[in-house]
């Protein structure tokens, strides 16, 4: 991810969800098999050691205390329900609250109420960010930063960043257009991140340093960002600076953002923020690494990249996929995978010729 001379570059398929697994077991892969990627690999005759890496270091950003899950109304085909966020959302019978805490698989949903609709909402969803609060940083923490500083394997860190947090607390739409009607709240919402974030950055770095911060920050439909170039630079660029300077100061190489859609617009901020990597780098929203690499040289570095839509065709097409970014990979600062979660379209047979190719691209076979 620094352009470094390296062996081989890492082989990362990417994952599937739940529905994924299930029609992948329905088509071979055995239910025994934990790591599916090793399992493929092997299967096309990998030889070399998996990478196994190690024990991390859990850092809590999230509320403290969280909402009560629960199922609201029970419906013929649907339910509503509350999350851990205190979102109140309709959702298919098929999932659970659970689903809307972690991407057991795919779930959509129809937001009926966010936890901030109104000022008066915000002191009670404030309280519940304490930098300070137990249970933000692992009970051993001096004992394992000391021991984890002999690692050999990759550490990083995650955290929201400030739109995808606000999306969070606001909702999508009342979040957009509180960039006109309301911008004096939005930017003490804002700044109360800002400042949470960087308060536990700093509980964090006092012990232990990681390979890589990344933050979470899907701000990009097909096409076109959510909000304006502009708009990022007058209230949202300060934030990235911040944290990048204290990123940086630490001695972290690799500060990065995770954001879906079309990033061609955010790109340069996040470079002038001083942000090196992003993923996953939708194919199907326009982005096309090959191009940002010749438009950004290696001011960024790319994780993802490789169009799931061509991994479900397979043959030929995922083979030509793999061809168009080789040159992106023979020039380092790329780990090529699965540009999302790899979804159930992709049958089993085809992600393992995906692996083969993808194990010859990044000097695995």
């Amino acid at each position: 991810m620094l352009f470094q001379r390296c062996d081989k570059v890492p082989l990362n398929p990417g994952w599937g969800r739940q529905s994924t697994l299930e029609a992948w077991h329905a088509q071979g892969l055995p239910r025994h098999v934990q790591d599916y990627g090793e399992y493929a690999y092997r299967l096309v005759g990998g030889k070399d050691d998996w990478p196994r890496g190690g024990e991390g270091f859990p850092v809590n950003e999230r509320m403290i205390p969280q909402f009560e899950e629960k199922i609201i109304e029970q419906r013929a085909g649907t339910r509503i329900v509350q999350d851990w966020k205190g979102n109140i959302c309709e959702i298919a019978n098929g999932f659970t609250p659970e689903h809307l805490r972690t991407a057991i698989d795919f779930c959509t949903r129809r937001w009926i109420r966010c936890p901030v609709e109104t000022r008066s909402d915000w002191p009670d969803m404030r309280r519940r960010y304490d930098p300070e609060a137990a249970g933000r940083l692992p009970e051993n923490a001096e004992e394992l930063g000391r021991r984890l500083a002999g690692r050999d394997w990759p550490l990083g860190i995650n955290f929201s960043g400030p739109f995808w947090q606000l999306r969070e607390w606001l909702g999508f739409e009342n979040l957009c257009t509180m960039f006109y009607d309301d911008p004096d709240f939005l930017r003490e919402m804002i700044a109360f991140w800002d400042g949470y974030i960087a308060r536990l950055l700093g509980r964090v770095f006092k012990y232990f340093i990681p390979d890589i911060v990344q933050i979470s920050e899907d701000m990009a439909y097909k096409n076109f960002s959510m909000i304006s170039p502009a708009m990022v630079r007058e209230f949202i660029l300060p934030t990235y600076k911040r944290w990048g300077e204290i990123i940086r100061g630490a001695g972290v190489p690799v500060y990065s953002v995770d954001s879906d859609g079309f990033i061609g617009e955010p790109i340069p901020i996040w470079i002038e923020a001083g942000i090196n990597a992003c993923e996953p780098v939708e194919v199907a929203a326009g982005n096309d690494i090959a191009a940002f690499r010749k438009t950004f040289g290696r001011s960024m570095a790319f994780r993802g990249g490789v169009d799931k839509r061509a991994m479900a065709k397979g043959g030929l097409i995922i083979e030509c996929e793999i061809a168009r970014i080789q040159p992106v990979v023979r020039s380092s600062g790329c780990i090529p995978s699965c540009d999302h979660a790899i979804p159930s379209d992709v049958s089993w047979p085809d992600f393992v010729l995906y692996v083969k190719l993808l194990a010859h691209s990044t000097g695995w076979l």
